[in-house]
This record gives structure tokens, C-alpha cells and sequence, in this order.
């Protein structure tokens, strides 16, 4: 295995920091980078260095599972002076273990050379779960060893929100603040967080859109006295943990889809990602930039600034977000692609630091042509209408007998319409039992797990955030109170307290 800086830092697996994108902020160790959201400077926190892997660690890797895979990765990223081997593998195994399927993510061989992976065999049928239940325990883990609090900020589209709920309810040293855009997601993903009731489980239901619950986590973060003082982390694709884990997709994708590791050079294989918040497809380039020969497409709904940003070089907001049929995917301002440029400038904190500052103040950003051009060469993109959707679940459906999610369906419908000469795999971020509207519009007939049905008798609970309040003064208000509450209790219980498992 070699390694190859993103930098001329030239450091080793044992030294790994992550500095922020902007340049600004000190660099952490993997500690750091999993207990923050956005650095300091408001930038994110990447890897100082991006490892390089032979051929022959890829031909050794082919023959692993998913979890394997998962270890491995984890592995280059995290020192083992930090977590030691066994415990990581421990923490992975565990994070696991309330999974559906026995091989925890699945590949389905459809027709017309159609291949699906199947990310959503989780507790709430999202790929989410994947990388957010390392994460959960991977905070436990450092967690239970300082007997430290954090608080953690959460703004959701649909998916993110239950799934960060999953992995930390019940945990004594954690409590969980989640913001969902009420009547924008659906139904099943709404309910799949406001039936949540552990006392640790804060959930606020804000009359605005995905983008617009973003702005009060910032404004948080900001503060960084206050995001000091009570500890504030994110569980959002801000945080790197997810980022990390979600590396292993491609891994896993390559390797079930490349006709053969004994050719010279290795087989292509081309990867149709679905994104929204840009998480995925960013682990999809350090994918590439480790060394896996994979192409990169990124596929979007209606709202689609990533596709105009590769086309054009045109990262700047759309008026509005468009409500669509795939409501995890209706974001405007893609905050991963932060993430994208820095790896394709060469590390260069100094121009991604001037970019992100034009975009923050204008909100319009056209891309120097060298950076658009790398952009362009490292992504291809798609988007997709609500008919497009509803086409694709339809034409899968007709020759499979296979349902497909709506964010699914716009990977499947740029494979539908775009002829491909090497293998493609679509990745398919969430289960259609958790769109039932996409599904019945499309006039097929939804297939809804029990554990999905039963939702709907269950007691819920949130706080309603309106228009025209401080949103993020009331989420400072709750933030306090909680944490005045956990020191009284730590002050009355310190004997005996500990970190709590996740509720099974």
C-alpha cells in the first residue's frame, strides 16, 4: 500500500489529521473531526492526506464483505494508536448487527444491464443508516471513555433525520436536535422521527424548506463560543465519519461489477449516484482519488445545481427549491461540493476560502475554468423530471418486477436513456416503502413492511418551529436547558454514570 499526500505533507497512516477546507482552522485528529460539524473558519474538515492503494491491496480486497470493506477503509483513516484494530472492528461488527439483510447491502441484477445496490436494508430503510450507525458508535466510543456530553444538530431533507435518531436513542451522553421541513417530507419519513420519544430524542418540526433549516445550524456553529461551550457536533454529511464510511459503496459496487481483476489496466466500472447534499458523490471522488477505477455520475431531481455546476460551471441558486417526487434530493445549496473542489484544486485552502465566501455572500458562483474543467472530467451528471421518475419506476417495474424509490429511479432513468459500453451499477439510496405517493402516482402497488405500518398508531412528539421566530435563538434555548439538566444529573449521579447503548 503507498501513500500519497494531498499535500506535500507526506505523513503516515499513524499521523492522519484533518484540516478544513478553507485553510483557517487547526488541524484535528479523527476525534476532532467526528465530535465537530463545520471547522471554525466555516469550512469542512477533509483528510490531511489521501492514501493510494496498489493493485494488489485492491485485488486482495475483492473478496471481502461489505463490513470487511468498511474495516479496511476505516483503517486508513482512523490511527490505530486512536482506536485500536480490534475495537474498531468491534464498533463496525456492532454498528451492523440490526440489519436486515445478511450481507447488509445487496446487489440486484435486473434487466437491460441494470444493476441496483441496494443501500437501505437498515432500521430505516435509507443507506444512511450505513454510515450513520458506524458513526453512532465510533462517538460512543470516545464518549464512554471521557465521560463527555455532546449535543448533536441535525437538519434533514427526509432520510438524514431518523437515521441519526437510530443511531444514537438512549444514549446517556448524547442528546439529538433534529430539524425536519414540516409537510415536505413524506409521511412514513416524519413519522419515522416524531415517534421517537427517548428523553435524549429532540425533534422540531420548522415551516420551511430543507435549505432554510440549514441557516440556524449555521448560525450555531458560528458562535463558536457557544458551539464550545455545549459541545455542538453535527451528524449531517458535514461530518467526515459519514463521508468515510460511505467510501466503501464504490468498493463494494467495483468489485461485485467488474467482469475481472486480472486484466491490465483494470476494468472500468461507471457508478450512477443519486445526491442531494453532495455526501455520496463526494465519497465517490476520494473513492477515485484512492485509486479505484470507477467513472462518476452524479444524478439529481428538478433541483439541480450539481448537474449545472458540472455542465456549466454554474454553482449558484435556483429561485426556489422545487418540491419533486424524490424530497431527499429537493436541496439547493449542496454543501459537500465544498468538499468536491478541494480535493480537485490540489488542496488549495486558499481558493476554495475566496470561492465559498463569493457564494456565501451572492449565492452565485461560476467556477474558474481550470477547476471546472477537473469538475467536468471527474463527473458526468443527469438530471431528472418527476415524469422521468415515474417513467423509470415504471419501466422497472414492467421488466423486473422490481420497485424502485423515487431517488433510486433517477439513477435508473439516466441509465434508461444513456447507452453505456462499460459495466454501470446505480446505487439505490432508499427503499420505495418510504414513498408511497412516488410509487402509487407511478400507478403500482406500494409494498409496505409491518415495521413501516406500524408507525402510523404509534404516540409522536415534536416542537414546532414557525415562521417569523428566531430558530436559532429557540434552538439555543433547548440546547441550554438540556445541557443544565445532564450537568444536575452527572453532578447527582457521577458514581455510577455511563454512556447507554442504543436501544435494539
Amino acid at each position: 500500500m503507498l501513500w500519497v499526500p494531498g499535500s506535500d505533507c507526506g505523513v503516515s497512516p499513524a499521523a492522519m489529521e484533518y484540516v478544513s477546507t478553507r485553510g483557517g482552522a487547526r488541524a484535528v485528529n479523527f476525534e476532532g473531526a467526528l465530535l465537530s460539524g463545520y471547522a471554525p473558519d466555516g469550512g469542512l474538515f477533509m483528510p490531511q492526506c489521501i492514501p493510494s492503494l496498489d493493485r494488489d491491496t485492491l485485488r486482495r480486497w475483492s473478496s471481502l464483505s461489505y463490513p470487511g470493506l468498511v474495516k479496511e477503509l476505516c483503517s486508513l483513516f482512523i490511527p490505530a494508536e486512536l482506536v485500536p484494530r480490534n475495537a474498531l472492528h468491534e464498533l463496525i461488527d456492532r454498528a451492523f448487527s440490526r440489519f436486515r439483510h445478511k450481507d447488509v447491502v445487496h446487489l440486484s441484477r435486473l434487466k437491460d444491464g441494470l444493476n441496483v445496490l441496494e443501500l437501505w436494508h437498515g432500521v430505516t430503510y435509507a443507506f444512511k443508516d450505513l454510515s450513520l450507525s458506524c458513526t453512532g458508535q465510533f462517538l460512543q466510543y470516545f464518549l464512554e471513555k471521557k465521560q463527555k456530553h455532546v449535543n448533536i444538530l441535525v437538519g434533514t431533507s427526509g432520510d438524514t433525520g431518523s437515521s441519526a435518531i437510530e443511531s444514537v436513542r438512549g444514549q446517556k451522553n448524547v442528546d439529538i436536535f433534529v430539524l425536519l421541513p414540516k409537510g415536505l417530507c413524506t409521511q412514513i419519513q416524519e413519522l419515522q422521527m416524531t415517534t421517537v420519544i427517548e428523553d435524549n430524542v429532540h425533534v422540531f418540526a420548522a415551516h420551511g424548506n430543507s435549505d432554510e433549516i440549514d441557516e440556524p445550524i449555521k448560525e450555531l456553529f458560528a458562535d463558536v463560543n457557544f458551539a464550545g461551550k455545549y459541545n455542538l457536533m453535527s451528524l449531517n454529511s458535514i461530518n467526515w465519519s459519514r463521508i468515510m464510511v460511505q467510501i466503501a459503496h464504490y468498493f463494494y459496487a467495483y468489485f461485485q461489477c467488474a467482469p475481472s481483476l486480472d486484466t491490465t489496466p483494470l476494468p472500468v466500472v461507471e457508478i450512477v449516484v443519486p445526491t442531494g447534499g453532495g455526501g455520496n458523490i463526494t465519497a465517490g471522488c476520494i473513492a477515485q482519488k484512492v485509486g479505484l477505477p470507477i467513472r462518476l455520475v452524479a444524478v439529481v431531481n428538478n433541483n439541480d445545481i450539481i448537474h449545472r455546476t458540472v455542465q456549466h460551471g454554474d454553482f449558484s441558486l435556483a429561485e426556489s427549491v422545487k418540491a419533486t417526487l424524490a424530497p431527499a434530493m429537493d436541496i439547493q445549496e449542496p454543501y459537500n461540493v465544498e468538499r468536491i473542489l478541494w480535493l480537485l484544486s490540489g488542496s488549495d485552502s486558499c481558493q476554495i476560502k475566496t470561492l465559498m465566501e463569493q457564494f456565501n455572500i451572492s449565492k452565485r458562483l461560476k467556477l474558474p475554468e481550470d477547476l471546472h474543467r477537473k469538475l467536468s472530467e471527474t463527473l458526468g451528471s443527469c438530471s431528472a423530471s418527476d415524469e422521468d421518475i415515474v417513467g423509470a419506476m415504471r419501466r422497472c417495474w414492467e421488466e423486473n418486477q422490481y420497485l424502485l424509490c423515487p431517488h433510486s429511479a433517477v439513477a435508473a432513468h439516466y441509465h434508461y436513456s444513456q447507452p453505456h459500453s462499460i459495466p454501470r451499477c446505480c446505487l439505490a439510496p432508499a427503499s420505495p416503502a418510504k414513498f408511497q405517493d412516488a410509487v402509487l402516482r407511478a400507478n403500482l402497488v406500494p409494498q409496505i413492511p409491518p415495521e413501516i405500518t406500524a408507525l402510523t398508531a404509534m404516540e409522536t412528539r415534536s416542537n414546532p418551529l414557525e415562521r417569523g421566530w428566531d430558530w436559532a435563538q429557540v434552538l439555543r434555548g433547548r440546547i441550554e436547558a438540556v445541557a443544565q439538566q445532564w450537568e444536575a444529573q452527572a453532578g447527582q449521579f457521577a458514581p455510577q454514570s455511563r454512556v447507554g447503548t442504543p436501544a435494539r
